[in-house]
């Protein structure tokens, strides 16, 4: 009985790899922040222009997390974080090199798409893999993870920034990456079969208008002109589409019918209260 418990070693290394990912992800958002003033110079930029590294990266991060459930039934863990890794180190290696504003923003919307993917997959592998018993303690350490990175990522980047240049807060997270792929492809394996399902596109056009109105809103609010109330605009109409889209189909993208439970609504908004004061 005792061995049962025990989180067996392959299960550990999995969810290290998936929370290395995890942590580059979040560490990458917020370090950036504090060379915004070395990158206007360099690129000759002003303030808002700059700003769009971060929102653009924000952007796709949330775009692709809602579609977490379609790809874990429809694609197998081990392929979901070998495209997420590849991702990542691909978006890494441009930003690392970018000549000009416009590749940096590639890179990061790359780097997104990794993030975006990898952020589930470590909860994913611990509910799957990880003994029942073990498991609120392994959901903790995840969420650990994710809750330091936003809080020691503008120490580092402005330690990696006045010692090193912005680039380096690139190339440091390459051999991390790296570490985590080699770990993942060797200890993640498929528990779950797959139950494929239907891809609905409308669902996924809501779903980018809803953030790309409220990230771009929330982001110039301090100018509240037309073009930022119809952004707020657009974004309630995406989130209204999304909702209803949503509630008329038998397996939505995101299964809004969670939130009725209380418990878990007050635990979802204590999470996401305590992640924006970070």
């Amino acid at each position: 009985m005792e061995n049962q418990e025990k989180i067996p070693l392959k299960v550990l290394l999995a969810v290290i790899a998936a929370g290395l990912m995890s942590f580059c992800g979040v560490i990458v958002e917020t370090s950036m922040n504090i060379a915004f003033p070395t990158l206007m110079k360099e690129f000759n930029i002003n303030t808002s222009t700059v700003q769009w590294m971060t929102t653009i990266y924000l952007l796709v991060v949330a775009i692709i997390v809602p579609l977490s459930s379609f790809f874990k039934r429809n694609f197998k863990t081990k392929t979901l974080f070998i495209y997420a890794n590849l991702f990542f180190i691909l978006g890494v290696l441009i930003d690392a090199i970018a000549p000009i504003f416009p590749a940096l923003l590639l890179g990061r919307v790359i780097q997104g798409l990794g993030t975006g993917i990898a952020l589930p997959l470590m909860f994913n592998i611990i509910l799957e893999n990880v003994p029942e018993s073990k498991i609120g303690l392994m959901m903790g350490l995840g969420t650990l993870i994710t809750a330091v990175a936003p809080a020691i990522g503008p120490t580092f980047g402005g330690l990696v920034v006045s010692s090193f240049g912005w680039r380096y807060i690139f190339v440091i997270l390459l051999p991390v990456l790296i570490i985590s792929f080699f770990l993942g492809i060797k200890n993640i394996n498929q528990k779950s079969p797959l139950q494929k399902s239907k891809f609905d596109l409308p669902s996924l056009i809501a779903l980018i208008l809803t953030f790309t109105g409220l990230i771009f809103g929330f982001s110039n609010m301090s100018q509240m002109n037309l073009t930022v109330i119809l952004a707020f605009v657009i974004g309630i109409i995406g989130l209204i589409w999304f909702i209803l889209r949503s509630n008329s189909l038998s397996e939505p993208l995101l299964n809004l019918g969670v939130l009725k439970n209380h418990i878990f609504s007050g635990h979802l908004f204590s999470s996401s209260y305590f992640r924006s004061c970070l």
